[in-house]
């Protein structure tokens, strides 16, 4: 099975995401962030930084848990373009 490439407005969303994220955490550091959410410093960094812009649902997930921000907010940011758009 081949991926398909993200599409524009799926790396936008990405970016997005990565920025709350990078904003929710706050002073926190990343290492205890990725720790409390069961990934890497790594992948945290790529996140933030809108270079891996679709992360696996279970990754959200327990950033989601980790930095307390309900799964629901953090689907919101990742539907912002599309809703705007869809409104339109």
């Amino acid at each position: 099975m081949v991926r398909q490439p993200l599409t524009v407005e799926q790396i936008a969303a990405g970016q997005r995401l990565g920025a709350a994220l990078r904003v929710a955490r706050g002073s926190r550091s990343l290492a205890e962030v990725a720790l409390a959410a069961g990934i890497s410093p790594e992948t945290l960094r790529k996140i933030e930084a809108g270079r891996l812009p679709a992360p696996a649902f279970g990754t959200v997930v327990g950033l989601s848990r980790a930095l307390e921000i309900p799964l629901s907010d953090l689907a919101d940011i990742w539907l912002a373009d599309t809703a705007i758009r869809q409104a339109s």
